[in-house]
Parts: C-alpha cells; structure tokens; sequence
C-alpha cells in the first residue's frame, strides 16, 4: 500500500528543518492519473473541498440561486459582512432566517473579519461559521423539494441521501459518511476521486455542472474571501475552479478536464498552496493564455522568518 511521501520541506537559511508529508496526483482530461506521489486511492475525507460537489447535487435536487449565492453555497467563508449578508439572503428566497440553520456558532474563519469581530465584541454566531452558505443552501434545497427542515443534517434525510447518491456518482466511488466540523455528513472518497469530481464540474458546458463552475469562476470572493490565497488562483489563472478543505485538502481543475488533488498527511495547511501552485506551473499551466504565472507562483509562497526576516521557506518537493 503507498504511504504519503515527503512533497514539502521546511528550509531555514538553507538548513532543512523539516519535512510535510503528503499526496498528490493529477489527472488528465481523459480521466487518466498524468501523475502521482503518495497515497491517491485510499478514502481520505475532502472535508470542505466536497463543497461544490455538494452544490452540484443541490442544483440537481431543485436548488436555484444567483450566481454569487450559488457560489456562496460551495464556501468555506472568511465571514466577511457580503458572505453573511449572502446567507441571510440565500435563507430569505425560501422565507427563512438564520435561525434556522443547524451548523455549529463560530467566529468568522478570516483573520481580518475575525479581529474586527471580536473588536466589536460580538459572539459566535451560526451566520459568521464558515459553512453557513452551505447549510442554508441545504435549508433553500429542502424547500424546493418539499423536503422536512427537521432533521437536513441526519445522514438518512431525504437531502442528505441525493448528496451521497450524486457525490458518489461524481467520484466514482462508494463512500464512507461521518460528521463534519459543521455538523453536516462528510463523505469520503480518494484524492483520484476527488479531482474526478471536480474535472466532471469544471469541464461541463451545460446543464447543474457548468452553473456550479460558472458561479465559482464569476464569484471567488463568496468562495472564500478577499485576502485568500484560493481567491488570487481562481484569479490567476481564468477558467479554474477550486476549493480547499480541512485537514490541509486542495482540488482545483480547469475547463479541458484537468484536475489536481492534494492532502498534507499531518493537516498542516501552510504547505498546501505550496505544493498546488508547484503542480500547476509543473503542468504547464502558467505558460497558458491568460494565466498570471507570477500571482500563480506568488499563491504559493510560505516564508519562513527568523528575527522578522525571511530567512527561508517552505518549498513544494515535485
């Protein structure tokens, strides 16, 4: 069985400190792995990098929303006013409000908008959580179906149930369902299955596949944020689509059909840019119309100080 191998290393004034062990692969139009280190075929949990997957069944559920609150509905949010006004408006077009969202109360994920908050001296709440867009997009899908809001969250919920069906049609694989950080069903799939997922999304021309890509690429900000490293790819490079997830999880693809997917075996998310923005200037990415090869390469810079001064950094091992 492949093990995660060693694809970032901590360097100090050119000591190496250490090492973050991960896997990575990419796939190819055809479907076909162009490449991979590590484990790419054993169950991981995307955690949030699901995300758009799940819009995509959603939509195919009965799910139907702008374009910028679509988006909304595949973040992970820093928790800035516009991502919790979008969920306050998602909520509004099936006559709900906040209240009824079940995810977990939380501090807003960005760093600014979680500083201001606090200076505010306002509490958690359920609208500032990250996965807020989601869940209210869950509670706007159960409307449109005729569906129970009492338990959206139960695995065995009629909501809950089309997500798995479509997401494990998209990954071509069986999963395994646990409990989210938000109180939603994670369901598992491999790094392969993943990145197939996201070429089946991002490579659609019509139909619940290409809205889901189009609302990404037109609308990055309510992705993520406005300070995010995801936010400066999407718009790096015109066309990608991508989301990362918990435990240091990162999906991108490209309208052609190519895909990546990476995890760092040990969460640590600072490597995770790193290695993405290595494999895409690796494949060439950077040298196609349009693409940014500097804001790409820039997405992924890690420096490592030493008396407030960049003596190092962490580098990708591709």
């Amino acid at each position: 069985m492949p093990a995660p191998v060693p694809f970032a290393e901590i360097v100090r004034s050119d000591f190496v400190e250490g090492h973050h062990y991960g896997s990575a692969l990419c796939l190819e139009a055809d479907g076909t792995v162009g490449w991979s280190l590590g484990d790419v075929d054993s169950p991981i949990l995307p955690r949030s990098s699901n995300k758009p997957v799940q819009a995509l069944a959603m939509v195919l559920l009965g799910l139907d929303l702008p374009p910028d609150l679509l988006a909304l509905a595949c973040a992970s949010h820093s928790g800035e006013e516009f991502h919790q006004e979008g969920v306050r408006r998602i909520l509004a077009t099936v006559g709900l409000d906040e209240s009824a969202l079940g995810n977990i109360e939380d501090y807003p994920l960005g760093v600014e908008a979680r500083e201001e908050a606090l200076r505010r001296g306002e509490a958690k709440s359920r609208l500032a959580m990250n996965c807020s867009g989601k869940h209210a997009a869950m509670l706007a899908t159960c409307v449109a179906a005729g569906w129970p809001l009492e338990g959206y969250l139960d695995p065995k919920h009629p909501l809950q149930e089309g997500i798995q069906e479509v997401f494990e049609a998209c990954t071509g694989e069986a999963a395994y369902v646990t409990v989210d950080g938000c109180g939603a069903p994670a369901l598992s799939t491999s790094l392969t299955g993943l990145a197939r997922a996201f070429s089946t999304i991002a490579s659609a021309v019509d139909g619940p596949g290409a809205r889901v890509a189009e609302a990404m690429r037109l609308h990055p900000e309510y992705v993520s944020g406005t300070t995010r490293d995801e936010v400066a790819l999407h718009r790096a490079v015109p066309g990608l689509i991508g989301k990362l997830g918990a435990e240091a999880v990162y999906a991108v693809a490209l309208p052609d059909g190519r895909a990546w997917a990476l995890k760092a075996d040990d969460g640590g998310d600072r490597a995770r840019a790193v290695v993405m923005a290595a494999a895409l200037l690796r494949d060439g990415v950077g040298d196609l119309d349009g693409v940014d090869a500097d804001a790409v390469r820039a997405t992924g810079e890690a420096p490592i100080l030493g008396g407030g001064v960049r003596v190092g950094e962490i580098r990708a091992l591709l």
